[in-house]
């Protein structure tokens, strides 16, 4: 499928009924995220804790923080996520398998892993789906998230994307890394959900601070949220 033979995005966008998400189910879509290189050991036990009492999805933490993670965690619903080829994409592909390996047998149980974006910006979406399956086969059939920063990509090569992680039989596709030049847009989530087969998922990240912004995010076809600001989403929510 191509770009022209998707449905028209403002379209789908236009077409979304309004929607009010009580606390308990946007806190279920949200990924409790820190994944800044300063973080401490107290302030991960900080994010597992408010994992646990807001009922978030998981926590998404560096892979050094797994093993703390799934240890603060065990015995809860709260899944422990972490990211590789984190935040450029640009390690080798057996890196990047490794990396997921690691983490697995750390106690990671999702993997948001970054495409080879240089790939994409020269149209090789072969070594980016292999790119992709390498991660999917590490997991060991953990759930996996492919981020492809959109920040970076034209509208073909958004599209293009998500059609090779859906090739490579990932779970989702996921905006952005939070690390580039911009985030999550509404725009950005309704392409790709029209790009990726149904029961494929999309995953809305970076930027997002208010209940508002995450609820037009999932309206336009986000399945779940990654965010810093978790708390504050779900604070705007009604009980």
């Amino acid at each position: 499928m191509t770009l022209e033979d998707q449905p028209d995005i403002m379209q789908i966008i236009d077409e979304q009924e309004e929607m009010n998400l009580k606390k308990a189910e946007i806190a279920r879509m949200i990924d409790h995220t820190l994944l800044k290189a300063t973080a401490t050991r107290e302030q991960i036990r900080k994010l597992c804790e408010e994992a646990k009492d807001y009922g978030f999805a998981s926590v998404c933490v560096n892979p050094v923080q797994v093993p703390y993670a799934a240890e603060l965690l065990r015995g809860t619903e709260v899944q422990v996520c972490t990211v590789i080829g984190f935040p450029l994409g640009a390690a080798t592909s057996a890196a990047k398998a490794f990396e997921t390996r690691d983490a697995v047998d750390n106690g990671a149980t999702e993997i948001d892993m970054v495409i080879d974006i240089g790939a994409a910006k020269e149209g090789n979406f072969d070594k980016v789906r292999s790119d992709i399956a390498a991660v999917v086969e590490a997991a060991q059939g953990r759930l996996v998230k492919v981020i492809i920063e959109t920040c970076y990509l034209t509208e073909e090569e958004k599209a293009a994307a998500c059609r090779a992680a859906a090739d490579a039989k990932a779970d989702f596709v996921k905006t952005s890394t939070g690390f580039g030049t911009g985030g999550a847009t509404v725009h950005d989530v309704a392409l790709m959900k029209a790009a990726i087969p149904a029961g494929m998922k999309v995953k809305a990240a970076g930027g997002i601070h208010s209940y508002e912004e995450a609820v037009a995010l999932v309206q336009a076809g986000a399945d779940r949220l990654g965010a810093s600001a978790g708390i504050a989403i779900v604070a705007d929510a009604e009980d």
